[in-house]
């Protein structure tokens, strides 16, 4: 019997078809010809290179050409996943994350540049880059390989759940020399019931549309998560509230403005897994409220026309609600 292929959603849930994945501050992308100059510069560097197994120094951009080259000839065939992740608001390359595919198990490996350490942003693009390999490539498995000394890469992979499973001398081509490393393993049993621990966060938020058709934009201060990206003004519900009531509170602690519950209309809402968490957000548009909307908490505001919006970047789970309040305005 010929295997059944996947048709309409269900085949669009499988592997990557190529289109840039955003998480909360990162985009992961396609590695392309053009980054080679980054990548050279990133990893001709004895402290990044030194932690990993097979990537050379001195690091040349002969080296990075074959390193994409290679990348995008076992992409094709399905056997790699490899993600070019960048700054979502700078648009710099930071490094790489992926894995290579085979017998329903995959091979994890990453690297980042020293001005990304300490940031969190390996973690982060490691979780998405799991989460897809374990939805759309339906593995059962992920490992990694880390020299003792990286504890900082082995944080990481303890923090994504991979666990210890056994400890083995390998030949270090890029090093000349054979190292003891730790294989840790993480099962797709072991993924799942993390995944459904993972809470839920409400938010609400407001579109609040001036005489002029301007629609209030806040940007997140610095020391936020997210900071420096642009959002519609909301925040979370406190226990016992109903989205409405928040949203009334929130408007007049972070704006300074009173908003009556009878003018808030249920535009459209949000979900977005942001791996760590999962957000439901409704969006509300608003006319009326009394009061000069002034920032109170630390953040930028901008009043901006409709069709600018996606001039200014913002975090994942508002960017769907953008086209939704067009239509309506």
């Amino acid at each position: 019997m010929d295997p059944i292929v996947p048709e309409g959603c269900l085949a669009a849930a499988r592997g990557w078809p190529g289109r840039p994945i955003d998480t909360a501050r990162l985009r992961l992308r396609r590695l392309v010809p053009d980054d080679a100059e980054a990548v050279t510069r990133l990893l001709d560097d004895w402290d990044v290179a030194r932690n990993t197994s097979n990537i050379p120094f001195p690091y040349d951009r002969q080296t990075a050409d074959e390193f994409i080259a290679k990348v995008e000839s076992e992409s094709a065939i399905g056997r790699a996943v490899v993600f070019a992740v960048e700054d979502r608001l700078e648009r710099q390359l930071l490094g790489c994350v992926g894995s290579s595919i085979e017998d329903g198990r995959a091979e994890i490996g990453y690297w980042f540049g020293r001005a990304a350490w300490g940031r969190g942003y390996a973690s982060e693009a490691l979780a998405r880059c799991l989460r897809l390999l374990f939805d759309n490539f339906s593995i059962d498995a992920a490992w990694a390989s880390v020299l003792p000394e990286n504890k900082a890469s082995r944080r990481v992979l303890d923090k994504a759940g991979f666990v210890f499973e056994q400890s083995r001398r390998i030949d270090l081509p890029a090093r000349g020399v054979a190292a003891d490393l730790d294989f840790v393993v993480l099962a797709r049993a072991d993924w799942e019931k993390a995944r459904r621990r993972r809470p839920i966060l409400l938010v609400a938020a407001a579109a609040l549309v001036d005489v002029d058709g301007r629609v209030l934009l806040a940007q997140r201060p610095p020391g936020k998560s997210m900071a420096g990206q642009w959002e519609f003004p909301g925040g979370k519900l406190q226990t016992g509230e109903t989205p409405e009531v928040a949203l009334v509170r929130e408007l007049r602690e972070e704006l300074g403005i009173d908003v009556s519950e009878s003018c808030l209309a249920p535009l459209a809402f949000a979900s977005h897994d942001y791996d760590s968490f999962h957000l439901l957000m409704p969006l509300y548009a608003c006319r009326q409220w009394q009061g000069a909307p002034r920032p109170r908490e630390g953040q930028r505001l901008a009043w901006v026309m409709p069709a600018r919006l996606t001039d200014y970047p913002m975090p994942p789970a508002d960017l769907p609600l953008v086209a939704q309040l067009r239509d309506w305005l």
